[in-house]
């Protein structure tokens, strides 16, 4: 598996996008959704990468910049095909690693809190990932669960 930055020009790419979209908006109502299009995804504050088996497609994932050291998991998804591969585990070391080499003191996220996110919930909890209060621009939401990662005393 190779992991490339950016992606965001490959029809490939912009079709996972929309399929990541449809399952999210399909779980949550509207005000809860979060997930980022791919103007959004382009912006300045943001990093964004993708998975591949050679030219075959496995998962994104991005990272966004909130300042002062905080950064925050966006548009994490894997193919239905690429699931219980490792490609979320290896996504998400990835973009940790780009947030620590980037100064990085704090990784948070937000995702869902319908079943169908559970297996992102456990993804995140196995790399250290904790729950906690809304952060950012985010606020309390029966639909919505906020995790972070203290990497100052992550190992």
């Amino acid at each position: 598996m190779q992991i490339r930055a950016g992606g965001l020009d490959d029809a490939r790419v912009l079709a996972l996008i929309a399929a990541h979209l449809e399952g999210v908006w399909g779980e949550s109502p509207p005000e809860s959704c979060h997930a980022l299009d791919t103007s959004a995804l382009q912006g300045p504050d943001m990093r964004f990468w993708t998975a591949w088996d050679g030219e075959t497609l496995l998962g994104m994932g991005g990272l966004k910049s909130l300042g002062r050291g905080h950064f925050e998991v966006k548009s994490m998804h894997t193919v239905r095909a690429g699931r219980n591969r490792g490609v979320g585990s290896a996504m998400l070391a990835h973009i940790l690693a780009d947030a620590r080499a980037r100064g990085a003191r704090r990784v948070s996220l937000e995702t869902g809190s319908a079943p169908y996110f559970d297996a992102a919930r456990a993804l995140y909890r196995k790399h250290g990932f904790i729950d906690c209060q809304p952060f950012a621009d985010y606020v309390l939401d029966p639909h919505s669960v906020y995790m972070t990662l203290d990497l100052e005393s992550a190992t």
